[in-house]
């Protein structure tokens, strides 16, 4: 029997390569002969760069730079087996993670050293990025990052503008003449499946904002910084990224990036089982498991699983969604080639207790999941 697994990471718990080594166990468990192909992804967010690494042959590079307080830090990102592709996680230098609950401020982080990031695989003659725009804790709408590339974002004194999203309200003058060189002819692939725009109700402000740390004040007055903002980039670069639908993601890099970088938003996940060479995986595959920490009405938005069910709906494949909680609207995955939603949780616990325990959790649930698979098998007589 051949298993393919295709998890993604359990925030704040197990990575995609975890996941998929406690799956691995499980299986062990029940089939010793198993053949088992594992394929930890991402869908553009957490653990995209080690998962695209680890699955075309390629490495990681090491570098300082800054985080979103502008405090010295080290980030990764990842060059691809062809040695031609990077992948940043905006995450890396950008993230949420990187600062504590009394630190987020949205007003003042900043994606400088996103910029940082791409500003040294450019100079180590890179030209293809993909650029994955998740678990960020900025809404400078992308200009921490232009600012590292070489743009010059001046008030109407003609001075530099502090980094961070509030000082965006100030933007008189967006100076190009500095920027990075080799950005004529780089190449920007935006991973996203996050489709809100840059400003308004459903813009990045109000949407993503207090997930960061702002108030409702707050938000509206970052709404209308990154809103000023657009309109200077209109004005003076010629380029409307206010209403393009992802250019709110990651706080408005999205939109940075279009503005900047020329980039184009693809869907994440779609694009990265591409780059993994997913469909060569599934040749004569019996079943699929993937996994995610919280399955509801969000994982329809281009979320690793509903990406996987639709691969196992094409190949006619069942697909066992591993989980460790399934919220109203997760029954909806079962339209979209999910063959069986299982959380893991084995009984009352807190989410402590689960996320504690989900190695072991994960692989009873997928050693069960597959004693009824094999058993429906048999009920059925099918080969």
């Amino acid at each position: 029997m051949k298993i393919v697994l295709i998890p993604d990471s359990l925030k704040e718990s197990l990575s995609a390569f975890e996941v998929a080594d406690a799956m691995t166990n499980g299986i062990r468990k029940v089939l010793s002969d198993a053949e088992i192909i594992s394929c930890p992804l991402a869908d553009g967010g957490e653990g995209t760069v080690e998962a695209l690494v680890h699955a075309t042959g390629g490495y990681k590079v090491e570098v300082p730079v800054h985080d979103p307080l502008m405090r010295s830090i080290k980030a990764s990102y990842g060059i691809l087996g062809d040695h031609r592709t990077a992948v940043i996680e905006t995450a890396a230098a950008s993230g949420l993670a990187l600062l504590n609950n009394q630190e987020r401020n949205p007003m003042i982080t900043t994606s400088f050293g996103t910029g940082e990031l791409i500003a040294d695989a450019l100079n180590k003659g890179i030209r293809k990025f993909i650029i994955g725009l998740g678990g960020s804790a900025i809404n400078d709408g992308g200009a921490g990052m232009a600012q590292a590339l070489g743009v010059a974002l001046l008030d109407e004194k003609g001075k530099d503008l502090p980094k961070g999203g509030e000082a965006l309200v100030n933007l008189a003058e967006i100076n190009l003449t500095g920027i990075h060189d080799a950005l004529k002819s780089a190449e920007f692939t935006i991973a996203s499946d996050v489709t809100n725009p840059l400003t308004g109700a459903n813009g990045a402000s109000r949407v993503f904002g207090p997930q960061k740390g702002a108030t409702e004040e707050m938000a509206a007055f970052l709404d209308k910084c990154l809103s000023h903002y657009a309109s200077v980039i209109k004005e003076q670069m010629g380029k409307e990224i206010d209403t393009i639908a992802g250019a709110g993601a990651a706080g408005g890099l999205g939109a940075g990036i279009l503005a900047f970088c020329g980039g184009v938003i693809k869907s994440g996940f779609p694009l990265i089982a591409e780059l993994a060479k997913v469909d060569e995986k599934l040749e004569n595959a019996d079943i699929i498991f993937t996994a995610e920490g919280r399955s509801d009405l969000q994982t329809l938005s281009g979320k690793l699983p509903l990406g996987v069910g639709k691969i196992g709906q094409n190949y006619r494949i069942p697909v066992f969604l591993i989980t460790g909680y399934a919220a109203s609207g997760a029954e909806e995955l079962l339209k979209h080639g999910v063959t069986c939603i299982m959380p893991f949780q084995n009984g009352p616990m807190t989410l402590k207790e689960s996320v504690n325990d989900a190695y072991n959790l994960i692989g009873q649930t997928t050693a069960n999941a597959l004693r009824i698979f094999l058993a429906g098998r048999k009920r059925i007589n099918l080969p």
